[in-house]
């Protein structure tokens, strides 16, 4: 058999589909045909049937919307993230992280996913980046006791990448039972990955400072996006923006008295 055809099956193997042996290539000869022979009938042409893909982190926003109904408070839910099974960014985190700050205050800071420092504190936000956001946060007077922070994700996910869209499905039950308990006045989304798991809408340039509401069940929440700290590192001069989105953000706190 010739090596094209052998590395073709090959890779069909690695892919998944079902393929033949591959015979060795040993010569034979051919019989000697003659007039009266008649042609042997050419082969149907057949191709394998793909196996279906495995898919080892399937979302599980099932088994969270099911796991949600029975909870009444953070602790319940606390527990039930720290023993729910994520799938891969579960199986790979030390720990899950839940939150910090005051679950009574009327802001809400949802971030996207745990990072290194989180994920060996079990706290969000408690590195650089978290440090620059409490940072933020404290130049129009708001603290630990006056916000509470948590994540979409409350797992690391392995490599720091990014949560991808099924995992992001799969815990959508768990933040939105976060925030029905809470029930803040103002939710503060942090970042591009908790802007549009939570809103649906995608852009977090564009959308930066501009407020929208987040509807969930009976609730209306007044919602501001802005940029990650992580991202302000890296691109320090739009941090005059985050001023801005703090002078708004403040601006909806005196409305609220």
């Amino acid at each position: 058999m010739e090596r094209s055809l052998e590395s073709l099956l090959a890779w069909w193997d690695v892919s998944g589909v079902d393929v033949p042996d591959i015979p060795q290539n040993t010569p034979r000869r051919l019989p000697t045909q003659t007039a009266t022979d008649k042609k042997p009938a050419a082969p149907k042409s057949s191709s394998p049937a793909p196996r279906k893909p495995e898919t080892p982190n399937a979302p599980k926003s099932a088994a969270a919307e099911a796991l949600v109904r029975k909870i009444e408070n953070l602790d319940q839910l606390r527990l039930a993230i720290s023993e729910f099974d994520a799938g891969e960014i579960s199986d790979h985190a030390r720990q899950s992280v839940f939150a910090r700050g005051n679950p009574k205050a009327d802001i809400m800071v949802i971030g996207e996913a745990p990072g290194r420092d989180e994920d060996i504190q079990g706290k969000p936000f408690v590195g650089k980046s978290g440090q620059l956001l409490d940072r933020i946060f404290a130049s129009i007077g708001l603290n630990e006791d006056t916000i509470y922070i948590t994540n979409v994700i409350n797992w690391r996910p392995p490599g720091n990448r990014n949560p991808t869209p099924e995992e992001i499905e799969a815990c959508l039950p768990l933040i939105h039972k976060h925030i029905e308990l809470v029930a803040p006045k103002i939710i503060v989304l942090v970042g591009g990955v908790s802007f549009s798991a939570l809103t649906g809408m995608t852009g977090i340039m564009k959308n930066r400072g501009q407020w929208t509401t987040l509807k969930l069940g009976d609730l209306e929440i007044p919602t501001l996006p802005i940029y990650h700290p992580a991202f302000l590192l890296r691109q320090p001069a739009l941090k005059k923006d985050s001023w801005l989105d703090m002078l708004s953000l403040r601006g909806q706190i005196e409305a609220l008295k």
